[in-house]
C-alpha cells in the first residue's frame, strides 16, 4: 500500500505545473502512509539501528512491496489519460545522467529529512513536518528510491542501468535515515 500511495503522490506531482504545489501535494503520500501504518522503507529504515538482524530482512521484504506498489501504480496510471510519462522521462532523464556518487549524496540527504519528516511526526503527531521534510527533499533534487521508482515505471525507463540507480539511491536513503539515529547514539555514550 505505500507504494500504491507514493505514486499517487507522483501522479499528482507529474501533473502540476507549479513545483512549489506538486511537492506540497504529493505529501499526500506520506500523509496516508503514516496514518494508516504503512509500511514505506524509507520511513522505517531510520529505526534500524540496534535492531535484530530480523528487521532488516522485514526492511528488504518492505522495500519489495514498495517496489510492486509503485510499479503497479505506474502501470496502471499509464493506461489513463493522463499525460504522465512525458513528465517522468524527462526527471528520469535528469537522475540516470547523474553520477552514482552524485546520486548517493542526493539520496543520503533525503533520507535524513525522511527520518526528520517521520520521527518528527511520531513524537509530536503534526503532519506539519511531513509537508516540509517531503516537499523539501523535491525541490532541493534529492533522490527518493521509493518514488523514483515510480518515475522509472511510468517513464518505462527500466534498465539494468535504472536498477542500479534505484539500489544506490537506496543505500543513500538508508545511510541517511540511519544518520541522526546514530549521532544521537554516539552523543548519549559521550
Amino acid at each position: 500500500m505505500a507504494g500504491i500511495v507514493i505514486g499517487i503522490g507522483g501522479v499528482v506531482y507529474l501533473g502540476v505545473e507549479n513545483r512549489i504545489a506538486g511537492s506540497l501535494l504529493f505529501t499526500v503520500g506520506l500523509y496516508a502512509i503514516v496514518l494508516n501504518q504503512f509500511a514505506l522503507y524509507t520511513g522505517k529504515i531510520g529505526y534500524a539501528l540496534g535492531r535484530p538482524l530480523a528487521y532488516m530482512a522485514e526492511m528488504g521484504v518492505v522495500w519489495f512491496g514498495n517496489l510492486c506498489g509503485t510499479f503497479t501504480t505506474g502501470t496502471l496510471v499509464s493506461f489513463t489519460r493522463l499525460k504522465t510519462a512525458r513528465a517522468a522521462a524527462g526527471i528520469c532523464a535528469v537522475k540516470l545522467e547523474d553520477s552514482l556518487s552524485g546520486i548517493l549524496i542526493l539520496a543520503f540527504f533525503c533520507g535524513m529529512l525522511m527520518y526528520i519528516a517521520v520521527d518528527g511526526y511520531k513524537s509530536k503527531g503534526n503532519p506539519v513536518i511531513l509537508f516540509l521534510g517531503v516537499s523539501v527533499f523535491i525541490l532541493a533534487g534529492f533522490e527518493h528510491c521509493i518514488a523514483n521508482m515510480f518515475y522509472f515505471t511510468v517513464a518505462g525507463v527500466w534498465s539494468l542501468k535504472a536498477l542500479v540507480y534505484i539500489l544506490v539511491m537506496t543505500l543513500g536513503n538508508s545511510a541517511g535515515g540511519m544518520f541522526i539515529p546514530f549521532i544521537r547514539k554516539v552523543g548519549q555514550r559521550t
